[in-house]
C-alpha cells in the first residue's frame, strides 16, 4: 500500500494561528475492508472555517482533535474499491482531510460523491460547484430570498463563496455589489464576477467612511447581505440596510483569532426590522442537489468563472491557510497534491 502524507493538528493556537499549531507525518494506508473505499487526492480545499475548528471552545462544529489529520473537503481519483457502486478511475469528492490519500466508508451516506469532470474541471467541485458554492446559494436563495431590482451586498466577494454569490445574484435580476481588500480582487469582481460595484475595505479606515462608500455604491439602501467577515464591515452595512432587510451570517472571519466582535449599532437590527440568520450549509443536505445543478450549469456555460490560487503539495497547506486568513488568496484556495 502507498506511504501516504498527512498534516495533524498538534496543538491549539493562543491567539493566532501559525505554522507550529500543525504537524507533517508520513504513514502507511492501511489495507481495505468490505465497502472501503481508497481515494487518492488530487486537491485539498482550504476555508476559512477551519479555523474555528482549531480551538477547543464551544462553536457550531466540534474542534478538531488534536493529534488527528486535519479536517478538509478534497476531490480526486478512487484507486482501489470495494464497494460495488465504486471502481477505480472513478473521480470523487469527499471530506478527505489534510492527507495524500483516504480510505473511506463508502456506504455511509454523503461519505463519497461522484462527479462529471466532462464540462466542469475536477477542482471546480471544492469551490464554485461545491461547498461553497452551495453555501452562497442558501444564504442568497433561502435567507435573502431577493427578488428583481433588489440590491444585495457581499463580503470576502471574491473569495469562493463570493463569487458564486455574484452569478447567482446576477442570474435573479439583482444589483450585486461586493466588498473585497485590493484595487486588484475589486476589478475582478467587477469585469470577471459581474458584480455592478466592488468596494476596497482596505482604503476606509472606520465604519463610517466604508458606509459613504456603500452609499454610493448602493443608491436605494441594501436590501440583502452576505455576511463572511464581521467587524468593522458589519457596523457599516448595518447603516445602509434597508427597512425588512436580511442578513445571511454565514461566517465572521474577523473574529476567527477568540477575540469577540461587537456591534456598534445594534438598534439598527429592531429599526430597521431586519432578519439576521446564521446558518450552516451541511446541515441543509436537501437542498444541494438543487444548488449543485445551478452552479454546474452557471459553470459550464461560462456565467461563472471562478478563480483559484492553488499551493503545491501537502506540506504547503498550512502556509497556504494562513495566508487565506490573511486574505492573501486570490479566489479559491487550493493544495494540488499529484
Amino acid at each position: 500500500m502507498p506511504a501516504n502524507q498527512q498534516i495533524l493538528l498538534d496543538n491549539r493556537p493562543q491567539g493566532e494561528a501559525t505554522v507550529a499549531n500543525f504537524k507533517l507525518v508520513t504513514t502507511q494506508t492501511p489495507a481495505l475492508a468490505d465497502n472501503q473505499v481508497l481515494v487518492r487526492h488530487h486537491y485539498l480545499s482550504l476555508d476559512p472555517y477551519m479555523r474555528g475548528r482549531m480551538n477547543d471552545s464551544k462553536s457550531y462544529a466540534a474542534s478538531q482533535p488534536l493529534g488527528e489529520v486535519m479536517i478538509g473537503g478534497t476531490v480526486g481519483e478512487v484507486v482501489e474499491s470495494k464497494h460495488p457502486k465504486f471502481q477505480a478511475g472513478d473521480k470523487v469528492v469527499g471530506m478527505g482531510g489534510w492527507q495524500e490519500y483516504s480510505v473511506v466508508d463508502a456506504g455511509q451516506p454523503g461519505a463519497l460523491r461522484k462527479v462529471d469532470t466532462t464540462h466542469v474541471p475536477l477542482s471546480h467541485y471544492l469551490g464554485a460547484v461545491g461547498m461553497p458554492g452551495v453555501t452562497a446559494w442558501y444564504g442568497l436563495v433561502k435567507i435573502i430570498n431577493p427578488k428583481a431590482g433588489d440590491t444585495v451586498v457581499i463580503s470576502a466577494a471574491t473569495g469562493a463563496v463570493g463569487s458564486a454569490f455574484g452569478a447567482l445574484a446576477k442570474a435573479r435580476g439583482c444589483r450585486a455589489v461586493g466588498i473585497a481588500g485590493g484595487p486588484d480582487k475589486c476589478k475582478y469582481a467587477v469585469e470577471e464576477l459581474g458584480f455592478d460595484a466592488c468596494i476596497d475595505y482596505k482604503v476606509h479606515k472606520d465604519m463610517y467612511s466604508l458606509a459613504k462608500a456603500l452609499k454610493e455604491a448602493c443608491p436605494s439602501g441594501i436590501d440583502g447581505y452576505f455576511e463572511n467577515v464581521g467587524g468593522m464591515i458589519l457596523d457599516a452595512v448595518l447603516l445602509r440596510m434597508n427597512a425588512f432587510g436580511r442578513i445571511a451570517v454565514c461566517g465572521m472571519i474577523a473574529g476567527y483569532d477568540g477575540q469577540p466582535l461587537p456591534l456598534a449599532n445594534p438598534a439598527l437590527i429592531l429599526v430597521n426590522r431586519l432578519k439576521v440568520e446564521g446558518f450552516i450549509v451541511s446541515e441543509h443536505m436537501e437542498v444541494w442537489p438543487e444548488a449543485l445543478t445551478e452552479l454546474g450549469t452557471l459553470v459550464g456555460t461560462g456565467k461563472l468563472r471562478p478563480r483559484e490560487t492553488i499551493a503545491q503539495g501537502i506540506a504547503s497547506a498550512p502556509e497556504a491557510f494562513l495566508g487565506l486568513l490573511k486574505g492573501k488568496n486570490f479566489g479559491k484556495q487550493l493544495v494540488k497534491l499529484i
